[in-house]
């Protein structure tokens, strides 16, 4: 497996398991399927549901705790009759107990709104106490971030945001690399939009290495220095996306997958007016 290394000097496993859309139920099978695959890179968030599921699998597998590589995610806080701060503690904690873990490899900030600068105020506590060996972003487009490191002791190790042939982000993993900031990528495959999975020309850059266009994306993203977590509940799918470093992309099959960029979001975009209430509406410790 390759690492990346943060800019705390954390190394982090390029590759990993991702449990977004993983039903509670689900999820400790397929966690503990990922593990006995190979992964030992696991993301998670609070807002899945699921991480009390993640923290019975990791247990149920007997790997040392020092072999893997845990993410989860903070939610937006709202904190009513208290501090931001104080709810942030809180909510790490919380998360740590369903995870059962001591401590955290990467605590996410999942979304740039609210009082994320309390926030990210008392996750650099928790860095400097060891409970978050690296904390960092989701989801910050490059003025959030960028104003957030300039008002702050602690760069953002991380920063997670919607990656896939169809949304590049070349010019923000550009900034963040002049920045320190390791981007991570969610939604690797676009859910399949787009027909990516039939798309002609990975289908045929597939073909050309035996591998398949699922294969083809994550090493995509690899040799882009992109970290990833594809999702999957079946174990087959599970082996082959960590088969993806026997094979090296062309440098004229990584410019022809560049040209895929729409250099929009299949999904949501975070500044739109509509979307901004509706996460802020949702509640999660």
């Amino acid at each position: 497996m390759k690492n990346v290394t943060l800019n705390n000097g954390v190394e982090m496993p390029i590759l990993g398991f991702g449990v977004f859309q993983i039903p509670e139920e689900e999820t400790q099978a397929a966690v503990e399927a990922a593990i006995a695959a190979g992964y030992r890179h696991l993301d998670t968030a609070a807002s899945y549901g699921n991480e009390a599921a993640v923290g019975s699998a990791i247990k149920a597998s007997g790997i040392g705790r020092g072999e893997l590589f845990i993410t989860t995610k903070l939610w937006i806080q709202h904190a009513p009759t208290g501090s931001v701060e104080d709810d942030t503690r809180r909510s790490f904690h919380n998360s740590l107990e369903r995870l059962g873990l001591e401590y955290l490899d990467l605590y996410l900030i999942h979304q740039p709104l609210g009082d994320y600068y309390s926030e990210w105020r008392a996750m650099q506590q928790l860095n400097k106490e060891g409970l978050a060996r690296a904390i960092g972003v989701s989801n910050f487009h490059p003025d959030r971030l960028v104003d957030l490191i300039e008002h702050n002791e602690i760069v953002p190790a991380v920063n997670q945001i919607e990656t896939h042939p169809f949304h590049q982000r070349a010019a923000d993993q550009e900034l963040m690399r002049g920045r320190g900031v390791q981007i991570e990528s969610w939604g690797p495959f676009a859910e399949g939009r787009n027909n990516l999975f039939t798309d002609p020309l990975l289908s045929e850059i597939a073909e050309a290495h035996g591998k398949s266009v699922a294969q083809v994306v994550l090493r995509w993203l690899i040799q882009r220095d992109v970290v990833v977590i594809p999702k999957s509940v079946r174990p087959e799918r599970m082996a082959q996306n960590l088969d993806v470093f026997g094979f090296t992309l062309t440098e004229e099959q990584m410019g022809r997958i560049a040209t895929l960029n729409t250099g929009a979001s299949l999904f949501f975009d975070h500044r739109d007016p509509d979307m901004v209430a509706w996460l802020g509406g949702r509640r999660y410790s």
